[in-house]
C-alpha cells in the first residue's frame, strides 16, 4: 500500500508577475481558497507540490496579503490588536484579493 507524500510545513505562493512568497502552510491556510487548493484530497497540483501561482494577484499585492496572514496568525489569540498600515492606494486591490482567496 502506496503512503501519501507527507506534506512540507511550507508553501511557496506566486504573484502574476512572478514574485514568490514562502510561508507556513497553516498561516497560508487562512484563505479559503489556498486551503481548499492544498488539500490532500483534491485534484489540484498544488496539493502535490505545495506551490499556488496567483495569476490575478500582482507582487505587490501578495506581499501584504502574505503580511496580513502572519499578523492574523501572530495576533489570533490577542485582545484589543492595532489595525495593520494598509497603503490607500492598495485597498482596492487587496479588497478584491481578499474575497478571491475567501480570507
Amino acid at each position: 500500500m502506496a503512503s501519501q507524500p507527507s506534506q512540507s510545513e511550507y508553501v511557496t505562493l506566486v504573484s502574476g508577475d512572478g514574485f514568490e512568497y514562502v510561508i507556513p502552510r497553516s498561516t497560508a491556510c487562512v484563505s479559503g481558497t489556498i486551503r481548499r487548493m492544498l488539500e490532500p484530497s483534491s485534484q489540484f497540483s498544488e496539493a502535490i507540490t505545495g506551490r499556488c501561482v496567483l495569476e490575478n494577484i500582482s507582487g505587490v499585492v501578495l506581499e501584504k496579503v502574505c503580511e496580513y496572514f502572519c499578523f492574523n496568525e501572530k495576533n489570533k489569540k490577542q485582545m484589543n490588536v492595532p489595525d495593520m498600515d494598509i497603503p490607500p492606494e492598495l485597498c482596492l486591490e487587496l479588497l478584491m484579493a481578499a474575497d478571491y482567496l475567501d480570507t
